[in-house]
């Protein structure tokens, strides 16, 4: 792990301003399709499933569909599953973990659940493996009125109409080597504050709200995915990502206080999921179908308990 506070773009101690975050776009290139890789897997389930437009990013001559995927079946006495991948552009099994689920296990929630599936969230940054957008800003730390993240602020307005009827929501992330090594030490320095390097914990792992923790059903969605991948440890302060360990393979954060994604409703049952996928005791595979298991288990949760909490 290093140790290194530096990094190229900026002045230590010093917020960046806009020369600075100019400089950053400039070194941020495409290096994998949203229409090949995202719309063109979309396209095959429109046979089965509604999809719905619900805005477009424009960035810089750069123009990028937003696109969910409805069931068809959609009864409006019926509650709502929410699923969001893709919130972060680098965090690839998010992406297509959630299309996974709808192409393989949706259409057994037919009649049962409304779903509503947003999988890739943030479409420039999927493009540039990156978790801002061509702004600088964190999606994920966005999610609130007046947002001044474009992909943030669309999917606020997508789940607005039902936000107070969405049962579950489960959104969909990784934790990668990337965290240390790129991530954070630019954080830092768009922040100009001091880089303090971290642990990358191996393996899967998943974020309750603190406000309203639901320890079942968090503990019902790892059981889950530790039959398809390898569940984190705590590392040797009894935490997570700097966040006390409060059973096997959770952590707590007060979601919609940080504006994270997985706040955004007033759902029961929220749970935010971290793939590791640099591990080497998991493949690209298994990291797609971790994601697609921990949704299934999240909706069967929910709907066996529905009217008991």
């Amino acid at each position: 792990m290093t140790t290194d506070t530096s990094y190229p773009i900026g002045t230590p101690g010093q917020p960046w301003g806009s020369a600075e975050v100019a400089l950053w776009l400039s070194r941020q290139t495409r290096k994998r399709s949203y229409a090949a890789n995202v719309l063109s897997e979309i396209e095959t389930l429109h046979e089965r499933f509604d999809v719905e437009q619900y805005g477009r990013l424009d960035y810089q001559g750069d123009s990028y569909p937003l696109l969910a995927i409805k069931s068809r079946d959609w009864r409006d006495e019926l509650p709502v599953a929410l699923v969001t991948g893709g919130v972060h552009g680098y965090e690839t099994s998010g992406v297509h973990g959630a299309l996974q689920f709808v192409a393989q296990h949706a259409a057994r929630y037919a009649g049962r659940v409304n779903l509503l599936v947003a999988p890739c969230v943030s479409p420039w940054a999927y493009e540039r493996i990156h978790r801002w957008n061509a702004n600088a800003l964190d999606p994920n730390r966005s999610f609130r009125e007046n947002s001044p993240a474009q992909e943030s602020a669309a999917l606020l307005s997508l789940i607005a109409p039902f936000r107070d009827r969405v049962l579950v929501h489960i959104d969909l992330h990784e934790t990668t080597d990337s965290d240390e090594s790129e991530f954070r030490p630019a954080l830092a320095a768009r922040d100009g504050v001091p880089y303090a390097p971290g642990e990358v914990p191996d393996g899967f792992y998943l974020v309750d709200d603190s406000a309203h923790p639901q320890p079942a059903f968090q503990q019902a969605v790892i059981a889950a995915v530790a039959k398809v991948t390898h569940i984190a440890p705590a590392d040797s302060h009894g935490e997570i990502i700097g966040s006390r360990v409060v059973a096997p393979g959770v952590i707590e954060y007060p979601l919609t206080q940080l504006g994270l994604c997985a706040g955004i409703t007033n759902a029961l049952y929220k749970t935010t999921t971290e793939v590791y996928p640099d591990s080497p005791r998991a493949s690209a595979e298994q990291c797609n179908a971790a994601q697609a298991t921990a949704v299934c288990a999240a909706i069967d949760f929910a709907l066996a308990n529905v009217g008991s909490s």
